[in-house]
């Protein structure tokens, strides 16, 4: 008989805080589906990394019933017994003009602010419905991941970036009301500088003159609040958004 184990699907999984956040999960011994849309990395640490992983370009909408479909079809294997106990909304892109400069709003074109919000925002709306009956079924708990970006001017993240961030911010309230009644919570995260592979040139001057903790964040440490807001230790936790920035907001 197989064990049955509590299920996250994560998006954006194949670098940086998506990484962190499948390995965290792994160590506390859940199954992981994950959605990216680069193929399953063979370095990757998981052993059923390959078979539980779904390569998906989140801006094709015309392709989410299929995915819906096909995460339903694995949820419903012995392992997962048809229930979702997590959905973290990972997955993001940040356009940029030649030589890595900010996109702003008089450089942005609407197939930019397209793909954009396709990704950062409708593809989170669309799963979190999709999937609606599997995350009820478990009682669980979504947990979008919005941006520093979404609440002030950054000098590297895009004007549609940045936007798409504040919409996702106010989608996860939106969700939290909606959802708890049934059982669901959902929640957001705002990181800041993260130490990972897309950091712009330049983040020391943020790091040295804007973040009162003078460092740089660990993907390993927000992965870790991520598995916060999907366990029981923030149970009465619904609706928040909460900075894992060093201090940057303030």
């Amino acid at each position: 008989m197989a064990i049955i184990k509590k299920t996250l699907l994560l998006t954006g999984a194949s670098r940086g805080i998506g990484h962190a956040t499948v390995k965290h999960f792994h160590a506390a011994e859940w199954r992981v589906i994950t959605v990216s849309r680069q193929p399953f990395d063979k370095i990757c640490p998981w052993p059923q990394g390959e078979k539980d992983h779904i390569q998906l370009d989140l801006n094709e909408m015309s392709h989410f019933d299929d995915v819906i479909a096909r995460v339903k079809t694995k949820l419903a294997e012995p392992e997962s017994d048809g229930k979702l106990a997590a959905l973290v909304n990972n997955a993001a892109i940040s356009p940029k003009l030649a030589g890595g400069k900010r996109m702003g709003s008089l450089d942005t074109g609407i197939a930019t602010w397209q793909n954009v919000f396709n990704v950062n925002l409708f593809s989170t709306a669309l799963l979190a419905r999709g999937l609606f009956d599997e995350l009820k079924a478990a009682q669980g708990s979504v947990v979008n991941v919005t941006s520093i970006a979404g609440g002030k001017v950054h000098p590297f993240a895009g004007v549609a970036y940045a936007t798409s961030k504040a919409a996702l911010a106010a989608l996860t309230r939106e969700m939290a009301h909606d959802f708890a009644p049934y059982g669901v919570r959902c929640n957001a995260i705002a990181p800041g500088e993260i130490d990972t592979s897309i950091l712009s040139p330049g983040t020391d001057q943020i790091v040295e003159n804007e973040i009162p903790m003078k460092r740089l964040g660990k993907p390993s440490e927000v992965a870790q609040v991520i598995y916060f807001l999907c366990t029981s230790q923030s149970s009465y936790v619904n609706g928040a958004e909460i900075h894992v920035n060093g201090g940057e907001h303030v």
